[in-house]
């Protein structure tokens, strides 16, 4: 089971790009929080230099288009919280689903480190990508209802991999939070087929496909057949 939080990163007062950038990666990488960088994985940029690639990018984005933003405005990166229930899957495991949430979300058009973090009794991932695309040429377009899309994609992973996941979620309020164990000590047993369908139909549909044989195609890649009449 994986809970996702979707964060933009923005330079605060007093703050230039440059320390934004590199304060956020650089505790995502902190060493005593993935076992001495075991748990890193990245996507067109390397660990270690990750800041600097990011911020090279943007400069190039500004030169090539000419455009640019109030500070207070420009999102520097996203970052993706990913938690795991305790217990249920091991760090390394964690990390790769968390590359192939970043992957798919992305669609391989922003670099992106994904580090996973021991640390607490919970597995989580921190994933973090470039606001701007690998050519330079544009920024993640945020939409209207993305952190929803966000974690019906992460549920359809977590289904694909054997994974628990909170079937009806609620947002917080003034109410008492439940927590993981909370929650998973009143599940009523496995999803059913509609549910599975309906989750599946969701992800597809927050994958925005262009046109229907689209969206018969990744319903297809989901492992459902698709019968005409």
């Amino acid at each position: 089971m994986a809970t996702t939080t979707l964060l933009q990163r923005h330079a605060g007062e007093g703050e230039t790009i440059a320390e934004a950038i590199r304060d956020c990666l650089d505790y995502g990488k902190d060493p005593e929080k993935t076992e001495s960088g075991k748990y890193i994985s990245a996507y067109e940029c390397d660990p270690a230099t990750v800041a600097d690639e990011f911020l090279l990018a943007k400069a190039s984005y500004a030169a090539m288009t000419g455009r640019e933003q109030k500070k207070e405005n420009d999102v520097l990166c996203y970052q993706i919280r990913q938690s795991f229930y305790p217990g249920e899957v091991p760090p390394k495991e964690a990390n790769r689903i968390g590359y192939e949430l970043a992957m798919r979300w992305t669609k391989g058009r922003h670099a992106f480190i994904v580090t996973t973090h021991t640390d607490k009794q919970h597995i989580h991932c921190h994933i973090y990508y470039n606001s701007t695309t690998l050519d330079c040429t544009r920024k993640f377009r945020n939409f209207w209802g993305s952190s929803f899309a966000l974690r019906r994609l992460s549920d359809r992973l977590c289904l694909e991999n054997g994974l628990s996941i909170v079937e009806n979620p609620k947002p917080r309020s003034k109410s008492k939070y439940r927590n993981y164990g909370e929650w998973q000590k009143d599940r009523k047993g496995p999803l059913s087929y509609q549910d599975r369908l309906r989750l599946a139909i969701d992800t597809a549909l927050a994958e925005r496909p262009a046109d229907l044989d689209e969206f018969l195609n990744l319903m297809k890649r989901a492992g459902y057949e698709v019968k005409t009449v």
